[in-house]
């Protein structure tokens, strides 16, 4: 997911660092030095990752765009200037629309907050923002929660004892609930020096911008993989007490399937497979992917001859048009297929289905699936003209009973005329006409259109007023019953607005 920076420099961040050594350190220096040691990270393990650069004191200013160029970001922050207070509204309201302008509001993002902890002065300020959030109208409504998903990680270029000395660290603390509370403040441990910023970014690298390596296998045939993105843990909201599931670093190909059948299936994430490629000379890992920096020929040339199960398994499925079922953990499954991103260049790609043993109705239970083999007859027909899919329930499903949908005025407007033609019909259409007026009462209530109900039971009156003469004298006494019934069901009274109630025939003393 894409990253963007936001890096404090307010003054408060040119404030001198104590050191033993005879050269002079700013809080600012220490924040650039723990930025370049991120951005170093992401060079080498995430280099498909976009990253922007964002400063911001009482005002925000976008350095560099979403990029995978790492150099431009730590070239601009060896020039970084210096500018007033801190006003980390500001920057959080820049950090919403460029995002929504660049991704969307659908594609989540992580945003790094580097700052000394200092929240402002006076209007503007992150204690007087978080003060007024509720005295605000709609035009100025604070920019957190943001409308895309998101993961706020806090760099405080302080230790835990200076935040605790004022209530910077509560407001920092309800700073990140507000975000969704996905994300970690991180503080700097012992004093403020260069060491003491490598640890809290490699906490930071460790928490977030890890790379999740796995080995893929398919009987006796494996291969090293990168998955980028790193697949985050699933929570099931069913269950009592839900634990967070975790994909496996041992991923296993349990079948083969065409892809007509397995068709566009729901996932929750999609991520891409690399071949890892082991230089075993210097003990390096990197990912064979074919943008390989020019500093390393020899690697690539060596990851190029050897062998790879991985790319082996891409060619096979993007010439027999089929995709891979592969178990995540236990109960949890997803599917490899090949993803052309233009003519000539395609990518390994996985997608994680729901946790659980049946994530696609139409194919049943993946347990339940086996090799062709080793059925009775081909399922799929000696000429390919049948398919055993969608899996047909045990129980035959009824449905005998419509439901009501109103998607268009026309579908409203059928219902109320038919509702209409048989009340001009009583008492000879008087099973009919109660058996629509419920169906349309019941349809009212569940969508709480509670005018509907009001409106109709008008209508049947203006009906009752326009009977002629030669109308039988029930159907003035179930036009006006049946107007009653519904107004009543429009109050929304408990006794007459019930789902389950029907309103039945007036009995009169009428013969036919």
């Amino acid at each position: 997911m894409p990253t963007v920076v936001l890096m404090d420099v307010s003054l408060s961040m040119t404030r001198p660092v104590s050191q033993d050594g005879s050269e002079e350190f700013q809080r600012k220096n220490l924040a650039v030095h723990g930025l370049n040691m991120l951005f170093e990270h992401m060079a080498s393990n995430y280099r498909l990752e976009f990253t922007a650069l964002m400063a911001f004191s009482s005002l925000y200013e976008l350095l560099v765009p979403f990029t995978r160029d790492y150099n431009a970001l730590q070239e601009a922050l060896s020039s970084l200037e210096d500018y007033d207070k801190t006003c980390v509204e500001s920057a959080l309201n820049g950090v919403n629309n460029f995002v929504q302008q660049e991704w969307g509001s659908a594609c989540p993002c992580q945003v790094v907050l580097v700052t000394d902890g200092s929240l402002g002065i006076g209007k503007g300020s992150l204690r007087h923002s978080l003060q007024t959030l509720k005295q605000r109208g709609e035009d100025k409504k604070f920019p957190l929660p943001f409308p895309f998903p998101t993961k706020l990680f806090i760099m405080c270029v302080a230790n835990a004892e200076e935040l605790q000395m004022t209530d910077a660290m509560d407001n920092l603390e309800e700073l990140l609930r507000l975000s969704g509370g996905d994300g970690q403040i991180f503080t700097m441990e012992g004093p403020l020096c260069m060491k003491s910023v490598q640890g809290m970014f490699g906490r930071l690298i460790d928490y977030a911008y890890s790379p999740f390596h796995a080995v893929l296998h398919c009987g006796n045939l494996s291969s090293d993989v990168q998955v980028f993105p790193r697949p985050e843990p699933v929570v099931i909201d069913e269950e009592v007490e839900p634990m967070p599931k975790t994909v496996s670093t041992d991923l296993e190909i349990v079948g083969f399937i065409e892809i007509a059948d397995i068709s566009s299936p729901p996932v929750i994430s999609r991520h891409l497979v690399l071949p890892i490629a082991v230089n075993k000379d210097v003990d390096e890992v990197g990912t064979g992917t074919t943008d390989e920096l020019e500093e390393e020929p020899s690697a690539s040339q060596m990851a190029g001859k050897s062998p790879n199960f991985c790319v082996l398994l891409h060619g096979s499925l993007k010439v027999e048009g089929m995709v891979a079922l592969v178990q995540l953990g236990p109960e949890w499954y997803g599917m490899l297929y090949s993803q052309a991103d233009s003519k000539k260049k395609s990518n390994l790609m996985m997608s994680l289905f729901e946790p659980g043993p049946e994530p696609l109705p139409w194919l049943g239970k993946i347990s339940y699936l086996g090799p062709i083999s080793e059925a009775a007859e081909n399922p799929y027909g000696e000429d390919d003209s049948k398919s055993p899919f969608p899996v047909q329930p045990q129980v035959k499903r009824s449905y005998a009973q419509n439901v009501t949908v109103w998607i268009k005025a026309s579908g409203l407007q059928t219902d109320v005329q038919k509702i209409l033609r048989n009340a001009r019909k009583l008492p000879d259409k008087t099973q009919t006409f109660y058996k629509e007026l419920n169906r349309l009462r019941k349809a009212a209530l569940a969508f709480g259109f509670w005018e509907l109900l009001k409106g109709v039971a008008d209508l049947l009156e203006r009906e009752c007023t326009l009977l002629p003469d030669s109308a039988h004298p029930d159907a003035a006494f179930q036009l006006s019953h049946a107007a009653q019934q519904l107004k009543l069901a429009s109050t929304g009274d408990s006794q007459y607005a019930a789902f389950d109630h029907n309103i039945v025939p007036m009995h009169t003393d009428f013969s036919s």
